[in-house]
């Protein structure tokens, strides 16, 4: 049976603008692989009703799992949840379990919550709570769609508590070969051995380093046997 696939909707303007370095897909990359969900694609959007109601709508009828960051905040620029309710067709609002979450959390702190934290409540209709030790403001899952937080060390807490709940298939073996000779003298040698292994993934990636001008070849696939074969017919090769 073919593993889960997934999707990564990144959402905020100050990572389009360069002013904010997305650490989140590169995290949740590396949790997915680990636990036999394929990552297919990540995509980036504006803090844009439309344009992220758009994304949604073409990642989940195409993936089995699409997972968001960013825009579950406190303030105005913060309207992932409405789009996500909106995308879904169903009503949003202050939920009390999520209202707990977070009078808890600022109970600890010895502050009162207002009405701009507040908004961090509303969860749309049918939707499950993803909490977190970190902050206890919620994200969400609805369906296939899993919503949570941009800041990088709430969303790692998030992704902690979601990955245990999820569908999962066979992790993906990695290994490493490297060659100090340009990709172009090992091309032919490389797509024949795509050809023979079509199950395993062989990608190609150039280097310069200390004057060497070389090639590491990633040999990825879920048959722990078959990788260990390419990776010892590359070996010989060199």
């Amino acid at each position: 049976m073919p593993n889960p696939t997934a999707a990564i909707l990144v959402i905020g303007d100050e990572i389009l603008s360069g002013r904010t370095r997305e650490a989140n897909a590169h995290h949740l990359a590396g949790e997915l692989t680990r636990v036999g969900i394929d990552l297919k694609e990540v995509r980036v959007v504006a803090d844009d009703e439309a344009a992220i109601i758009a994304a949604l709508n073409a990642l989940r009828a195409t993936h089995t799992h699409v997972f968001t960051s960013g825009g579950i905040g406190p303030t105005h620029d913060d309207i992932t949840s409405d789009a996500v309710a909106a995308a879904f067709g169903v009503g949003i609002g202050v939920r009390a379990d999520a209202r707990e979450l977070l009078e808890s959390m600022f109970a600890a702190k010895g502050v009162a919550m207002n009405e701009a934290q507040l908004r961090m409540a509303r969860i749309p209709d049918g939707a499950t709570l993803i909490v977190n030790a970190l902050s206890g403001a919620p994200g969400f899952s609805i369906e296939n769609v899993h919503v949570m937080a941009g800041v990088p060390s709430i969303f790692r807490a998030m992704v902690e508590t979601l990955l245990p709940r999820l569908e999962r298939g066979t992790p993906r073996v990695s290994r490493e070969v490297r060659f100090e000779v340009g990709e172009g003298r090992i091309a032919e040698r490389l797509g024949a051995l795509a050809a023979e292994f079509p199950d395993l993934s062989i990608g190609s990636y150039p280097f310069a380093e200390n004057g060497i001008h070389g090639t590491n070849i990633v040999v990825r696939g879920t048959d722990p046997a078959r990788v260990a074969e390419v990776v010892a017919r590359l070996e010989a090769a060199r």
